[in-house]
């Protein structure tokens, strides 16, 4: 049985930095591309960013939004992805969820709340 289990998630004010984890089981996480999502109330789920796998670990995609504050990556050994969250805005505040993606494979976690106060 495949999990993604978020963790890191919570209250913080804007300005302040947090780092999300995303440990994976049941799979073999280094072959799957590793993201992390978003969704905030009344809005789509969004890609927040992403790392490859295999040869690719170091291609890295970040939305336009958080690029320069947010950083994600990988540890293979611990099957676990992390995303470092620093100068935190209010719009960042959302539910967070890790991805693992390996051709017509995709599996998600239940979601880490984010919540950045002004």
């Amino acid at each position: 049985q495949v999990q993604l289990v978020e963790s890191g998630g919570g209250l913080v004010q804007a300005g302040g930095s947090l780092r999300l984890s995303c440990t994976a089981s049941g799979i073999t996480s280094s072959r799957y591309a590793m993201g992390w999502y978003r969704q905030a109330p009344g809005k789509q789920r969004e890609l927040v960013a992403q790392i490859g796998s295999g040869d690719l670990t170091t291609l890295t995609t970040y939305a336009t939004s958080v690029k320069g504050r947010f950083t994600i990556s990988r540890d293979n050994a611990k099957n676990t992805v992390y995303l470092q969250m620093n100068s935190l805005k209010p719009e960042d505040t959302a539910v967070y969820y890790c991805n693992a993606i390996l051709g017509l494979m995709n599996h998600w976690g239940q979601g880490t709340q984010v919540t950045v106060s002004s």
